[in-house]
């Protein structure tokens, strides 16, 4: 077993070492551009036959080098460069399990995948990922769909000032999280909203008052299940979506540069600095409701998932649920259950009862539960 990952941040560094105990005898490299971001993947990663490499994200030829002969690549950089990272895949002829929060549609590579004899499984994380999981397993208990909810927070345990939010994850994919239309379905239509628009307040049970607005995270979903209403939303504590929306109207997420600085850069860099608080412990909270017909009559299906940062390991919540289902993706992949070949979105996965009972309990071990309500 050789395993190779593209990319060592937040995420990318659990997963290496989730991955080095989930498999002890295989064949691991742990890559990234970033030389900081490897040492730091390799202090936390228990085992010496590790083998970390940085390379350049952009020399497409050397990564085709680098995986082929690999049997599973994960992808864990940012979006702007998840597609041809796939791109990567198809032409090392590897497995793939991306996490990447790409703009373009995974699936449109799906005929080159299969071609390639590989299977390629996106936006495997937990939102998209265990969500579409989720979405995928209920759908395939109802003749029809008709209405598909997702609301999804990585949140401090407690609010914090300014914004109510700590950063566990990739900051350049939050802010494209903040700025990037979402495609969502109203009335069997597919529409565009502007990100941080339909704004609500919600209850989570365990952790109180919320406010959600509209973000892309439907994505594969748009393609595999038909629904007549279908939009993703991202949880905050009261009061973030318009502190964000007042950075957006003052331009600090712009990409043009002012002066040879990008806006976006800069703000991202400062996002992560001053909303790091490394003593501050985060959660991961997600509801996922599914409604329709089955045998004529209305059924609807209601799924919750509230996870905390582990104490004992010290990893994040957000590291564990994310991290934590494309480790189990990939096992299945590795112990040949995952059977079909191409791009194989992660509602594909829970549309199989079997695959959905595999995932599940993975993440049971890991104390990660989905109740169903």
């Amino acid at each position: 077993m050789k395993i190779l990952t593209v990319g060592c941040g937040y995420v990318g560094s659990v997963l290496s070492r989730r991955l080095s105990e989930r498999f002890p005898s295989a064949e691991i490299i742990v890559s990234d551009a970033d030389k900081k971001a490897i040492e730091k993947a390799s202090s936390s990663i228990g085992r010496n036959d590790v083998r970390f490499l940085q390379i350049d994200f952009s020399d497409h030829e050397r990564l085709v080098e680098v995986a082929r002969g690999c049997d599973v690549m994960v992808g864990l950089t940012p979006g702007r460069l998840g597609y041809e990272m796939m791109k990567v895949a198809i032409g090392a002829r590897v497995d793939m399990v991306d996490l990447s929060y790409m703009a373009e549609d995974p699936l449109s590579l799906g005929q080159e995948a299969s071609e390639a004899g590989i299977r390629i499984v996106p936006d495997c994380g937990v939102a998209p990922g265990l969500s579409n999981v989720i979405v995928g397993r209920a759908a395939s208990m109802l003749d029809e769909v008709k209405d598909v909810a997702i609301l999804v927070g990585g949140l401090p345990q407690e609010a914090v000032p300014p914004l109510g939010y700590k950063v566990t994850w990739c900051v350049e994919d939050l802010i494209e999280e903040y700025v990037r239309k979402a495609k969502i379905v109203k009335g069997g239509k597919t529409v565009e909203v502007e990100a941080l628009d339909g704004l609500e307040e919600v209850e989570f049970p365990g952790v109180g008052k919320l406010e959600a607005f509209y973000t892309d995270g439907v994505r594969t979903l748009h393609s595999t299940v038909k629904a007549e209403n279908m939009w993703e939303k991202t949880m905050r504590y009261p009061g973030h979506a318009e502190k964000v929306k007042t950075l957006r109207m003052l331009g600090f997420f712009d990409e043009q540069p002012i002066e040879g600085v990008s806006p976006r850069f800069l703000t991202g860099k400062l996002l992560e600095r001053k909303l790091g608080y490394p003593d501050v412990k985060d959660l991961v909270a997600m509801k996922v409701y599914v409604s329709g017909l089955k045998g004529g009559k209305n059924k609807s299906y209601t799924y919750y998932l509230l996870d905390r940062y582990d104490e004992e390991e010290g990893v994040s919540a957000m590291g564990r649920t994310t991290a934590y289902t494309a480790s189990a993706a990939i096992e299945l992949l590795a112990g040949g259950l995952v059977e079909e070949k191409g791009v194989i979105p992660p509602e594909k996965l829970g549309m199989d009862g079997r695959i959905y009972r595999e995932i599940m309990a993975r993440l049971g071990m890991e104390g990660i539960v989905v109740e169903e309500a």
